[in-house]
């Protein structure tokens, strides 16, 4: 079971993104719990997570999370910002597996 993350500012339209996300992967067998949080909450919550995507509207902090998420193993990056706007479950689903390790 793949554990994905995605952080915005506050998880409202991350999880519209997170809904298309799971429908991606239940169409494709694959198995996965993807959750929405705000970034505020990302130094708790990590370390229960393979993985995690930032929204476009806090892909500043990639740096400074950056180092939190290397301590506990984890890749991160952000999610491009028209994929974002056009919430392209299947291709943001496809970055975030492409970085579990």
């Amino acid at each position: 079971m793949k554990k994905i993350l995605l952080c915005c500012s506050a998880g409202m339209s991350t999880s519209m993104l997170v809904k298309k996300m799971e429908q991606s992967a239940a169409s494709r067998g694959i198995e996965c719990h993807i959750e929405a949080q705000s970034v505020s909450s990302f130094n708790e919550v990590i370390a229960d997570f393979d993985v995690c995507l930032l929204g476009p509207q806090v892909r500043f902090q990639l740096e400074e999370l950056g180092k939190t998420a290397a301590e506990h193993g984890k890749n991160i990056a952000a999610i491009s910002p028209q994929d974002y706007g056009m919430m392209k479950g299947d291709v943001v689903l496809d970055q975030a597996l492409s970085l579990i390790k």
